[in-house]
């Protein structure tokens, strides 16, 4: 009885390590995922946001000092050049002009008796009725006359000038969006000039201010085609081109960019001064190519369970004659060939075999194949299931010979 159940005990131990034996080698058999060759197209893109302004804006001051009398102009008001704005209130300046004339009268009337007086002495010198020092007091005080006369008359000519600046008057044809001053405001223009109005000068035309991050800034060239979108209209794409690309840094808490204009047309007067423009700049584009998912060229199959001959041998009867013909046969890579973008596919025993290929353009998603081995339609691996990637079976060469635990090969 005794010799029954120890033998029943070995049958049962050795149908429980064939069971899990069993059920650990089917677990480890990998599943992977596939997917499609296409075709379709390929851009490069950077990313940027800006804020949307006029080509030309002028900010128009005062060069003098007053209260404002008279406003002729308000927001979004369209303006010509040379159209009254403003008025400052002009008394202080007539009264100042008619003082400045009075001057001018009383200089003139002096310059006038220094040049009789002048006259008479050298007359009366010629006579020997007075000395050459007369006669040259006389001449010095005639000079001195002229000179008085024309600092009063530059004097009257400066402020003839400031009380024409009293009216303020557009400086170009374009739009106020900006108006900075009310009537009865006094502004105070004795160390700059304060602004009253700010003016745009075309609306239909503008452009946006594009922060680029000196990473991206590269790949920036003037041309670029732009696409970009506000919030006032988030379902809407507008148009534009790079233009210039600023030279000038701008350093933030060690962040280093620059500037990007980008022209602007506006010609339905949608986009306005100061708004935020969500910016694409399309570095580079490739149309209608052959592309596959950047997966499938970062995919490493990790190979589980026995490692069999047909597992590490050429590729001459394994993979599908279709593809065998396109890539030109399957010898063995040697260690430069191991260094080339590749892909995996299924031979005809559905074990997965590399392509060596060429590739072009790549985006986020998928990267442009050059070479023609490979056709839209057809299955590439782009991942595996059932392991968890690392490094080691990542970079695994199928072809390389293994080796078991005691240095012999498996």
């Amino acid at each position: 009885m005794k010799k029954i159940l120890i033998i029943a005990g070995i049958i049962i131990v050795g149908v429980l390590i064939w069971f899990f034996a069993f059920k650990k080698s089917s677990g480890a058999e990998s599943k992977y995922t596939t997917a499609v060759v296409q075709r379709g197209d390929i851009s490069i893109t950077v990313t940027a946001t800006g804020s949307l302004e006029a080509v030309t804006t002028v900010q128009v001051g005062s060069q003098i000092s007053g209260t404002i009398k008279a406003l002729h102009a308000d927001f979004n008001d369209i303006v010509k050049k040379g159209q009254l704005l403003a008025q400052i209130d002009p008394e202080f300046l007539n009264a100042q002009v008619v003082a400045a004339q009075a001057e001018l009268d009383k200089a003139a009337a002096s310059a006038k008796l220094k040049k009789r007086e002048y006259e008479r002495a050298q007359t009366l010198y010629k006579a020997d009725l007075i000395s050459e020092s007369d006669l040259e007091i006389a001449q010095t005080n005639y000079e001195l006359a002229e000179a008085e006369l024309k600092s009063s008359k530059a004097n009257l000519d400066r402020l003839k000038t400031n009380l024409n600046y009293a009216t303020i008057v557009s400086p170009i044809d374009g739009v106020v969006i900006s108006r900075d001053v009310d009537v009865g405001q006094t502004v105070a223009a004795s160390l700059s000039a304060p602004t009253l109005f700010t003016i745009a000068e075309d609306l239909t035309k503008m452009q946006v201010n594009a922060v680029i991050d000196e990473a991206d800034i590269g790949k920036i060239k003037e041309g670029q085609s732009v696409s970009f979108t506000v919030d006032a209209y988030p379902e809407r794409t507008f148009k534009g081109v790079v233009k210039q690309i600023r030279l000038s840094p701008q350093i933030i808490s060690n962040v280093v960019s620059y500037n990007v204009i980008i022209s602007v047309s506006n010609p339905e007067l949608l986009l306005k001064p100061g708004m935020t423009a969500n910016v694409t700049i399309q570095v580079d584009r490739r149309d209608n190519v052959l592309k596959v998912p950047n997966a499938a060229l970062k995919f490493r199959p990790a190979f589980v369970g026995k490692v069999t001959p047909s597992r590490t041998a050429g590729f001459a009867t394994a993979v599908p004659d279709s593809l065998k013909q396109r890539a030109g046969g399957f010898d063995r890579p040697d260690s430069t060939m191991m260094k080339k973008p590749r892909v995996w596919v299924f031979d005809d025993k559905k074990n997965p075999r590399p392509i060596f290929v060429e590739t072009g353009l790549a985006d986020g998603s998928y990267t442009e194949i050059i070479s023609d081995i490979l056709t839209a339609g057809d299955t590439i691996i782009i991942a595996q299931e059932g392991v968890v990637a690392t490094n080691n079976n990542q970079e695994v060469n199928p072809f390389a010979p293994r080796f078991g635990p005691g240095g012999g090969r498996r």
